[in-house]
């Protein structure tokens, strides 16, 4: 999950989420957040709003700062869009944002529910437009003078969120309906959570500081602004200049035709930078390194490729990403303690389900011994395998793990990937997804011609139901410059039904590389897995059905929301999606239920490996963010911790902390990384229930889960939300279930 940024992005609504990934824990792919542009600086612009000195007075006209016209409901103005006026736009937004909030603010008539947090609700949506917009070019287009547009935005916005949550006419506003038990008792429940959250956020975003205090995180929260935008540019930069160049065909060894056949487009769309004989490229990315290390025999080129991705951030020049580290952990200890918090991670996890940091380290402590068990079996296995094959006695390194186990995976389970990709069609499988989604929900999903798009080859949908409108899903599958890496999710806009009824518009983004003009784009399992992951996210916002955007489709507890995505991931490996969809690229033919049954068998393998890779980055990041106000080293923080852990010598963490955008590019899941596993716990316990039923496709339980999971949002408290599907409290066995560890 994430969302354009992670975290909030006004004060008005909550989050506009930009969803990614999970981590390998069935076997989704997890990604870093939204890119940056690389700064030391983080000062505000002395200039007026947002303008610097060489731009020129904004046209109040401009289509970034006018309603989105057009079909089903107005949609992004994207071919009019001139990106020099990014900059000048946000300032008139926040401006006209500031008037709204003044006008709530200093009403003169008594506070009320209505005049004020549901008048909350209806305002900014000229600064909720601008920024969807703008979150599209950061992440998806960054290139031109975007990178410094959003040096320049970031410490603004951040300074405009203060200014709403510090205002304190507003606040005793907000505090006047908060404290009136007479309005409490005529609000439905949503209403009350809404009235909660909306005074609780205000509180731990500083509103009872004195302003003094206030300056103080005022200027904390513009320095993270900062910082949070150059470690993320320094991690793209590393991505985009640190590939490895293959001349020699004999270094192929191992590889299949589409990996090798990727690899050589890589290096077409690179040949300006290709050095001479070139002729294959392994990106500096999760979804071109992985394939290489699971299967290319040179192991030299192996160790290469696995150091310069795992090195990310981390190669001692100007984008090391070590000094920001420590001063974004100083910065976020130093404003837990001025908001009365013991550490970051206790601030962090009040509202989340956990509630405390005890809660989520238990939960990892319960299945990181199991975990670390399983990675001594398996590593016992590839050691074995590579003394009996291997002419050199070797030992096994984290650039070999994954190259033996998928050898290990051939010999235990006659299952070699390379014989399903060809049945894995990136088009075929989106039309399954949707398949599947019109099973659950009655989704029905037609491409559109209507729908103006960022990039030729994206595509926009319309989703109906009945034949009423629902949303939009926009599907942007491909790598390009300026593209960040992984996969996510985004909302364009927020599902909401104050006065009318408003759709959302969802979509998905990947970064599969095309293939030869009229063949189709073949994909991994993992890749595939990640493909439902993130449908899951969109399926989230279009299933969504609350009044108010705020607690609207995956606006919920940053714990919960990978529930409905993990949960969605299921249904990949179903027989009706793999006897359908999944079928040869060439012949037509469905995948033989011989490959199925192998899959499945192979289902529990290599989950020590996910497990703990996955587990070591969320520990890690909940250690840094309880250590507390102390000045850390980053390299060396990571290092004692796993040691102290007893990491198996032949993993690394998933993302090692100089790379961690989850953590370091926003605050979004900033000691929250566990919430990968709090969701797969929910996740691992719902899929028994359906397992129960005998169907991924029973009809009462799919109705249950649309009305308690997938269209509530935040209007209901997500425990109850899943208590009420499940019919009991979750139970954590099932995670060790899904993952073939033992069960206390």
């Amino acid at each position: 999950m994430k969302i354009n940024q992670a975290t909030q992005r006004t004060t008005r609504t909550g989050p506009r989420r930009l969803l990614l990934a999970g981590p390998l824990l069935g076997l989704a792919i997890c990604t870093g957040a939204a890119t940056a542009q690389s700064t030391t600086q983080t000062e505000t612009p002395q200039t007026s709003t947002t303008a610097t000195a060489e731009t020129k007075p904004m046209n109040k006209e401009s289509v970034l700062l006018k309603e989105w016209i057009g079909p089903y409901g107005g949609v992004p103005p994207w071919r009019m869009v001139k990106r020099n006026e990014f900059l000048d736009a946000f300032g008139v937004a926040m401006d006209e944002h500031n008037e709204e909030i003044k006008a709530i603010a200093e009403n003169s008539e008594p506070a009320t529910f209505e005049n004020t947090i549901v008048a909350m609700e209806k305002i900014g949506k000229k600064l909720d437009r601008l920024q969807a917009m703008f979150g599209v070019y950061t992440s998806n287009l960054n290139t031109g003078p975007i990178p410094d547009i959003e040096k320049a935005v970031a410490p603004l916005m951040s300074k405009h969120s203060d200014q709403i949550t510090q205002n304190e006419a507003l606040f005793k506003r907000i505090e006047a309906v908060y404290q009136s038990e007479d309005q409490k008792a005529k609000l439905n429940l949503a209403q009350q959570r809404l009235l909660t959250d909306r005074y609780r956020n205000f509180v731990r975003s500083g509103a009872k500081l004195d302003a003094d205090q206030k300056k103080s995180l005022t200027k904390i929260n513009q320095q993270l602004a900062g910082l949070f935008v150059s470690f993320s540019k320094n991690v793209l930069d590393d991505e985009a200049d640190h590939e490895t160049w293959i001349s020699d065909e004999k270094d192929l060894a191992g590889l299949s035709e589409s990996a090798i056949e990727s690899m050589a487009t890589a290096c077409t769309e690179r040949k300006d930078k290709a050095p001479e004989g070139a002729k294959w490229c392994v990106t500096n990315t999760r979804s071109s390194m992985e394939p290489f290390l699971t299967k290319a025999d040179n192991r030299q080129l192996r160790q290469e490729v696995w150091t310069k991705y795992y090195n990310r951030g981390d190669n001692g020049d100007e984008r090391d990403n070590n000094q920001f580290i420590s001063q974004i952990l100083k910065l976020r200890a130093e404003r837990a303690v001025l908001l009365g918090y013991e550490t970051h991670a206790h601030w962090r996890l009040e509202p989340q389900m956990a509630k405390q940091p005890s809660a989520a380290m238990e939960l990892m402590m319960k299945v990181w011994p199991k975990a670390v068990a399983r990675v001594k079996e398996e590593v016992a296995d590839m050691q074995k395998l590579a003394d009996e094959t291997e002419s050199e006695k070797i030992t096994i390194e984290p650039w070999d793990y994954r190259y033996y186990a998928e050898k290990v995976r051939k010999a235990k389970y006659d299952l070699d990937f390379d014989t399903v990709k060809p049945y894995l069609q990136m088009d075929k499988l989106r039309e399954g997804m949707m398949w599947a989604a019109g099973e659950l929900y009655g989704f029905e999903f037609s491409q559109v011609k209507d729908v103006p798009v960022f990039q030729d080859d994206v595509t926009a949908y319309k989703v109906t139901r009945d034949g009423t409108h629902v949303g939009l899903w926009i599907f942007d599958p491909y790598a390009r410059t300026g593209k960040r890496s992984g996969a996510w999710m985004t909302a364009y806009r927020i599902q909401q039904n104050i006065d009318r009824p408003i759709a959302p518009i969802v979509s998905n983004n990947s970064n599969f590389i095309k293939g030869k003009p009229g063949e189709p784009v073949l994909i991994s399992w993992d890749d595939s897995i990640t493909l439902f992951h993130e449908f899951g996210h969109a399926l989230h916002g279009l299933c969504s059905d609350a009044k108010y955007p705020s607690q609207a489709g995956t606006s919920v507890a940053r714990d919960y929301v990978e529930f409905p995505s993990q949960l969605n991931e299921h249904w990949l490996s179903t027989n009706e999606i793999l006897s359908k969809f999944a079928v040869h690229y060439q012949t037509g033919d469905p995948m033989p239920k011989e490959l199925l049954d192998k899959i499945e068998r192979a289902s529990k393998f290599n989950q020590g490996f996910n497990t703990v890779e996955y587990l070591a980055s969320a520990i890690v990041d909940m250690k840094l963010h309880l250590a507390g106000n102390v000045v850390i080293d980053p390299d060396k923080f990571e290092r004692e911790a796993l040691a102290e852990l007893g990491m198996p010598k032949e993993i690394v963490m998933r993302h090692r902390t100089p790379q961690f955008n989850h953590l370091f590019a926003d605050d979004g899941y900033s000691a929250g990384y566990y919430s990968y596993l709090w969701s797969d716990a929910l996740t691992a316990d719902a899929a028994e229930k359906f397992e129960e039923a005998g169907s991924y496709y029973d009809k009462g339980l799919s109705k249950s889960l649309y009305e308690n999971i997938m269209s509530v949002g935040d209007t209901i408290d997500p425990a109850e939300g899943f208590r009420r599907f499940r019919g009991r409290d979750v139970d954590t066995g099932a995670l060790l279930r899904k993952r073939g560890f033992p069960v206390d």
